[in-house]
């Protein structure tokens, strides 16, 4: 073999990468992954509950509104967005585009008129298993939790 071929030869080889670098790199990124890939859930976790509670605090001062125009405290979470034929005193919607938001697990906010211990009334999300109870992601979200 030639010097010329042997250079061009060194340049050809020099343009890929083989298959244990590919192998290296693959496991190193695996690796770290491995390794930062459960704090990010955590996070993600956390902030779906966050999500909710604010949700839950806007929803609650949307009940707060109809109240303050009705004097009486609203059937179910739809009349924040639509007249519930309660008369000239409506004065919605009451929330912003006329829309109940949905928890961030897809599920329907749960609303009590009236609330469990004598609260007026409760709005509430049972978490990511939608049922009562559970700890973590799967934790409650309740109204009167918030101040």
């Amino acid at each position: 073999m030639t010097k010329t071929q042997s250079r061009k030869r060194l340049k050809q080889s020099a343009r890929f990468f083989s298959l244990i670098e590919l192998m290296v790199v693959l496991l190193i990124i695996g690796l770290v992954m491995g390794l930062i890939g459960p704090a990010i859930f955590k996070k993600l976790t956390t902030a779906q509950h966050k999500t909710a509670e604010a949700q839950i605090f806007l929803l609650k001062e949307c009940v707060k509104g109809y109240y303050l125009d009705m004097n009486d405290y609203p059937r179910s979470l739809q009349d924040l967005s639509s007249n519930p034929g309660s008369g000239p005193k409506w004065n919605g919607p009451y929330i912003e585009d006329g829309v109940i938001p949905k928890d961030p697990w897809d599920n329907e906010y749960h609303y009590e008129n009236p609330g469990r211990d004598g609260r007026p009334f409760e709005i509430y999300s049972y978490g990511k298993d939608n049922a009562p109870g559970g700890d973590s992601e799967n934790a409650d979200i309740f109204s009167w939790r918030q101040n």
